[in-house]
Formats: structure tokens, sequence, C-alpha cells
């Protein structure tokens, strides 16, 4: 019998790298997603925890109203971190006086209550000496509420 003629053993071609897999694809993209639903689940809860420490400190400052002046200031510095903790442009925020900073309260509600109402006080009483009397605590606090709430709806 004569011997077969056979061939030596082949080895298969080495797997390239290129192009992955699908799920090699969909990784990035998947990784990209949870990344930005992170991020929006942060902002929101910093958010309504912001708003929520507001709200606590608004009822701490309406029961102990003792001095009108140190009431006003207290709404006033309380406003003021509201909009520095749940704004994205904190910087911008913070930097806002007087008119300026009354315009900025006066975006998240329409009939420009801080410009134009009772808020106006706001602006400038941390600096006065004295209060004026006519200054109606209830409604301020009610406006702030207001404003609170509606800084709430917006996340």
């Amino acid at each position: 019998m004569e011997p077969l003629a056979l061939k030596d053993i082949h080895l298969p071609e080495v797997i390239g790298w290129w192009p992955p897999a699908p799920g090699w694809w969909l990784l990035p993209i998947i990784l990209v997603l949870v990344i930005l639903a992170a991020r929006a689940l942060y902002k929101r809860l910093t958010r309504k925890t912001a708003i929520g420490g507001a709200r606590r400190l608004l009822a701490d400052i309406r029961r102990q109203q003792n001095d009108r002046l140190r009431t006003l200031t207290d709404l006033s510095a309380l406003l003021r971190r509201t909009a520095i903790s749940t704004s994205a442009a904190r910087s911008e925020v913070a930097s806002l006086r007087g008119q300026a900073w009354l315009d900025y309260l006066d975006r998240s509600l329409p009939d420009q209550p801080f410009g134009q109402g009772i808020g106006r006080c706001l602006a400038d009483a941390h600096y006065r000496p004295t209060v004026a009397d006519d200054i109606d605590l209830e409604a301020l606090f009610a406006l702030c509420e207001r404003w609170l709430k509606q800084r709430e709806k917006k996340s």
C-alpha cells in the first residue's frame, strides 16, 4: 500500500480586534447614557434638597420674627442661597445686586412681585438701619413661599 500524501495540521487565522463585536459597540453608548442619567438624578436630588431645606428655614424665620430688619435680612439671604444652590449659572446669580437681583427673582413668577411689588424691599433692606412700617411681612412670606414652589416645579 502506498502512503497517503497528508498535509500538516492547519491552524485557524488569528482573530483580529477590528471590527469589535456588537456588544462592544453598545457598551460606550450605554455608559454615556448611564453617566447622563446619574448626573440628572444628582442635580434633581440636590435641587429638591435645597428647596426642602429652604422651606424649613422659611418656616423657622416666620416663627422667630422678633426684629423686622432681621427678618428681612434673613429672607433676602435665604432667597439668595436657594437661588445659588438651584441655579445652573451659580456665579452669575451670586453676583446679582439691586434691580438685577429682583429681575432674576421675577423670572420665575409671571406678575413681577419682586421688582414692582412687595418683594422690592428685599433688594436693599439689609443695608438700611431701619425698616419701613408699611411692609407687610405676611405678604412677603407668602411671596417667598410662592417663589420656592415655582422653583420646585422647575426641577
